[in-house]
């Protein structure tokens, strides 16, 4: 019983230091200044963006594309790109029975 404990704690210490790592690293990107845009991408821009992720992600490989629209309308396109990338990758609950 006791090794069952020692050996969950260790894959919890390690979960939490390479969640540490990841956040460290994940603190260090930037994004370009803001231009001024007169009508940024919104819900059904961020809807197509998400539903088309494998693809993009693909091509910005070879181009300088990027696979998120920057600036974007915030938490409505958020909430597009969302919903786009769960229709293609399938959603949570997919795989459920």
């Amino acid at each position: 019983m006791k090794a069952f404990f020692k050996q969950k704690r260790g894959r919890v210490l390690a979960f939490v230091g390479l969640s540490l790592v990841v956040m460290v690293l994940a603190s260090c990107a930037t994004q370009p200044s803001p231009v001024e845009v007169a009508e940024p991408p919104g819900f059904f821009s961020g809807l197509l963006h998400g539903f088309l992720i494998f693809f993009t992600f693909i091509g910005s490989w070879f181009t300088d594309y990027r696979i998120y629209a920057f600036p974007n309308s915030g938490g409505w396109y958020d909430f597009g790109y969302l919903l786009g990338a769960s229709m293609f990758l399938g959603g949570g609950g997919a795989s459920a029975r």
